[in-house]
């Protein structure tokens, strides 16, 4: 009896390799090639799908394509239309990826109502009863005669019933429990994960379905994880937060019709997910007053200005080499932060245990939060508060300077509407500082300058 072939499969990229190995070649990844049986050569549901529906694809003249602007759909949720770059492309293949339980189903399920409004929804579930998802339905009161509900698992199943309905939007959930009856693997496996996805992709290009794809992401990076799809899909959404909060984040890994720096933030409630239009007053809602150690400064989530509190903490270490820990920022921006802030601005911290943490579970990646960041480590090591009305926004460099950041004038105007007196920015050219109404902008050229005028310390010369 002739043995069966053997394939290996990363479970992080889907990279395909002959044999087993520690380290993926392809991204580097250690312990995640798995073994799956090669799937024989069966008819895959696509061309039954294809069969179906009497379609035969041939190739086409560039110039006989239209040109016309692609069709976008507005969800009904403008921080999700925010993301997707203006609301949902026809024919495109998008993926929510996140951790079980954070609410991609309920973000999906509540856009359902606006969608309807430009034709026929069909949502298919592995996961759930009919009965499950109307009581869910109900709760978010979500009701329409456009909206049809599917709980199947065989691909070639639910591509019977998009065939029969002929809808303008499919939406799986999850991709996870979908299996193609020709390939052997299990469902929720590399192989199979793939190949339901492709079928998707070929539904969404070939015939215009609006397709959204829930994707699971589990603790460990497993063969769950949609990782495998990104190369696939037309735009990733990772949907984020901290179970024990209410505040979610949707972030855009990649989008083929539209910028990937966007960000949209939902406040969980009972009766479902409630937009934050204005998420500087959520991050600094329930700022403590007179407080050493924290500072706010404004950053940039694509074009959209988001205020965020800096919190640091400076102890006595028990140990020979002193804890560092950052949550939320860079750790290795905040190490070098650090060690400027010691040498260039002689704050002795190298023997403390230093803490860095962006509250609200925002993560911050731009340099324009490095001031904030130093004057939150200084004011905790001085022991004194920084005031409740005061703002910081530049970059540190090596040397100790200050420099200018992008996007400096509406930065300055986000930090005045939401109250803020004073700012303190990298020094400016003549002419070149905005004119901020009601806001005190005080320039400085180094980090020495800046300890200097808030905490009356700090080394008199940026030499060493």
């Amino acid at each position: 009896m002739a043995k069966s072939k053997q394939v290996f499969f990363c479970s992080a990229c889907g990279n395909e390799t002959p044999r087993w190995q520690g380290q993926c070649s392809a991204c580097g990844a250690w312990n995640t090639i798995v073994e799956q049986p090669a799937a024989p050569k069966k008819q895959g549901a696509a061309r039954t799908y294809d069969a179906e529906l009497g379609a035969s694809h041939k190739p086409v003249r560039l110039k006989e394509l239209d040109t016309e602007t692609e069709l976008r759909f507005f969800t009904g949720m403008d921080e999700l239309d925010r993301v997707l770059g203006g609301g949902a492309v026809r024919g495109s293949l998008v993926l929510v990826g996140g951790a079980p339980g954070i609410g991609k189903s309920t973000l999906l399920l509540q856009i359902c109502s606006r969608l309807c409004d430009f034709g026929k929804v069909l949502y298919v579930s592995g996961e759930e009863s009919e009965r499950q998802i109307k009581l869910r339905a109900d709760r978010l009161k979500v009701s329409s005669d456009a909206l049809y509900l599917h709980c199947e698992t065989d691909m070639g199943t639910v591509l019977q019933s998009v065939a029969e309905l002929k809808p303008e939007f499919l939406i799986v959930d999850s991709i996870q429990t979908v299996f193609d009856e020709s390939q052997d693997a299990a469902p929720g496996s590399v192989s199979q994960v793939k190949s339901c996805t492709m079928t998707l992709m070929h539904v969404a290009k070939n015939y215009g379905v609006t397709v959204f794809v829930i994707g699971h992401v589990n603790k460990d990076g497993a063969i769950a994880g949609p990782k495998v799809l990104e190369h696939m899909v037309d735009c990733v959404l990772y949907f984020e937060g901290d179970p024990h909060s209410s505040y979610r984040i949707l972030r855009a890994a990649k989008n083929r019709f539209g910028a990937t720096n966007e960000i949209g933030v939902f406040e969980m409630e009972n009766d479902g997910l409630r937009e934050i239009s204005n998420p500087s007053e959520m991050l600094l809602s329930g700022r403590p007053e007179d407080a050493s150690g924290t500072c706010v400064t404004c950053v940039m989530e694509g074009v959209r200005p988001v205020l965020a509190e800096v919190q640091a903490l400076v102890a006595p270490s028990s140990y020979a080499t002193p804890r560092r820990t950052c949550n939320g920022f860079d750790f290795s921006r905040g190490a070098m932060l650090m060690a400027v802030l010691e040498k260039r601005g002689g704050v002795k911290i190298s023997a403390l245990d230093a803490y860095i943490n962006i509250v609200g579970g925002l993560s911050v990646d731009e340099p324009g939060a490095d001031l904030a960041c130093v004057l939150a480590l200084a004011s905790c090591y001085f022991d004194t508060a920084i005031p409740s009305d005061f703002a910081a926004i530049g970059e540190v460099g090596l040397t100790g300077e200050l420099r200018g950041v992008s996007n400096l004038s509406q930065r300055l105007s986000e930090v005045r509407r939401l109250g803020f007196k004073s700012c303190m920015i990298p020094a400016l050219r003549r002419g070149e500082v905005p004119a901020v109404d009601g806001l005190e902008i005080i320039q400085i050229s180094s980090l020495s300058e800046a300890l200097r005028q808030l905490f009356g310390k700090g080394r008199r010369s940026d030499r060493t």
